[in-house]
């Protein structure tokens, strides 16, 4: 699905009440277009992992318009199932990523920082 209404719109019609009830979660889901605007996004939040992460952003359920209380990981679910048709692990993705060098690079060492530089700045 194209934009995260939809899929608010969807669990309206299959939790019952209305799109506004799911579209929190949707939006969440769907936040990492912030970061890349193409499908690459998914990785972020799009997997098992996402789902409870969204359980413990928004409680284990919420409830909806019509007073049903609706599991938020089955609305995780639904959302991810509509856009992969299924459920990826974190690692399913991870496994696809291309290992660059910098990627395995060792940063700067701690001791090569002017530590008293800063603590004059901040004294």
């Amino acid at each position: 699905m194209a934009h995260s209404y939809h899929h608010a719109v969807s669990s309206a019609r299959k939790f019952g009440g209305i799109p506004a009830d799911y579209q929190a979660v949707h939006d969440w889901i769907d936040g990492s277009k912030q970061i890349i605007a193409d499908f690459r996004h998914r990785a972020l939040r799009h997997h098992a992992e996402g789902c409870f992460a969204a359980e413990a952003l928004f409680g284990t359920t919420l409830t909806n318009s019509a007073g049903r209380e609706i599991p938020v990981r089955l609305i995780a679910e639904q959302h991810i199932l509509e856009d992969l048709g299924r459920i990826p692990s974190f690692a399913d993705w991870v496994r696809n990523i291309r290992p660059e060098p910098w990627m395995g690079r060792v940063g700067v060492k701690l001791d090569s920082v002017d530590v008293d530089a800063g603590e004059q700045a901040h004294g």
